[in-house]
């Protein structure tokens, strides 16, 4: 059966098949026009309100697009009339103030006496405008997964250079890894924005806060951390908290720790500093980080040169105390703590 026939038996009484193509290409927003071998507009229909003024019989491209595009164009289409193929090509304008991409599939039509060329043309702006944004959050991803994968091998390798054996190698490194995994899905969850700093210590004292301790106890500011403040603040925490249920108070009945986040002036800036306090069981114990513990590098070293800030390790008869101090690059406060009434 020719397909461009009615189908047999069936009443075709609504409307004739020129009008019915016009009503489709209308809904699917697809505008024509077409041009004599001399390139000037012989019909247009369909067009946006914004091409209809200039769409005119006897009017060109350059009326429409502009001269720039309107140049390109006349060389494409007298190359479409001299091969006889088809192109497609795209025209990016300004609209009332928006860019606005068409696309445009040219090709020749008729006879050799009534030879023209069909323009159909389509807006593609959203498309395009979608693919951009693609491209962009792909280039993003591929650069936070190069910094993960870099975090993750010098997480191995100085693991690797601070343990003696295998079992404690794979212990450690296990735990640094979840570490940084809870960290990453805080960031994840929050489509790329960061991560709260009280979430973010929840998360890393979850699998080591005894649940008879209650509540883990961190006050001040839950300020937002941007994705790279997030990561490595997690991963000083996991140090903290590690040595500490090995070790320290946590490991105790009663452990004595306190994280807290305050605003503070550094070199001039805005600045947050987050501070963790441990008092250990033993009032006379001086804690001593092995001098090649990659915790004690991860505190003094990695973690406050990655978020451009500057922290201080105190190790006293029975105490240890970590201050945290991070620019407001690396940080938003996007939510403070009521504030009591004045005492009358």
């Amino acid at each position: 059966m020719n397909r461009s026939e009615p189908v047999p038996g069936m009443p075709f009484a609504l409307e004739n098949r020129a009008a019915l193509l016009q009503r489709a290409l209308g809904s699917a927003g697809i505008s024509v026009i077409y041009q004599d071998p001399g390139l000037s507009i012989i019909y247009a229909d369909n067009l946006p309100p914004h091409f209809q003024p200039a769409a005119i019989p006897g009017g060109t491209d350059a009326d429409l697009f502009g001269e720039a595009h309107g140049r390109n164009l006349e060389k494409m289409k007298r190359q479409v009339f001299e091969t006889g193929k088809s192109a497609t090509t795209e025209v990016e304008i300004s609209v009332d103030g928006e860019m606005r991409t068409y696309e445009l599939k040219i090709e020749c039509v008729g006879t050799d006496r009534t030879l023209g060329l069909l323009s159909v043309i389509s807006e593609v702006t959203d498309a395009r405008h979608r693919e951009k944004v693609l491209k962009s959050l792909l280039r993003e991803l591929s650069h936070r997964s190069k910094n993960l994968l870099a975090i993750i091998q010098g997480i191995a390798t100085q693991t690797a250079r601070n343990t003696i054996s295998l079992e404690g190698f794979l212990v450690k490194f296990r735990g640094r890894l979840q570490s940084l995994s809870n960290s990453q899905d805080l960031i994840t969850d929050s489509s790329w924005r960061g991560a709260f700093l009280f979430e973010l210590a929840e998360k890393q004292f979850a699998p080591y806060w005894p649940e008879t301790a209650g509540p883990v106890p961190i006050t001040g500011l839950n300020v937002h951390l941007t994705p790279n403040a997030a990561v490595h603040v997690g991963l000083a925490l996991h140090e903290l908290i590690v040595n500490s249920a090995t070790y320290g108070a946590i490991a105790g009945s009663t452990p004595a720790v306190t994280l807290s986040c305050h605003e503070i002036a550094s070199a001039g800036r805005r600045a947050i500093e987050v501070s963790w306090a441990e008092t250990l069981c033993d009032a006379t114990e001086v804690h001593e980080f092995s001098e090649n513990s990659f915790g004690k590098t991860v505190l003094e070293r990695v973690v406050p040169s990655s978020v451009n800030g500057k922290a201080e390790l105190t190790l006293v008869p029975g105490r240890i105390e970590y201050h945290l101090t991070i620019p407001d690059a690396e940080f938003e406060i996007l939510r403070r703590p009521p504030q009591k009434a004045a005492m009358r």
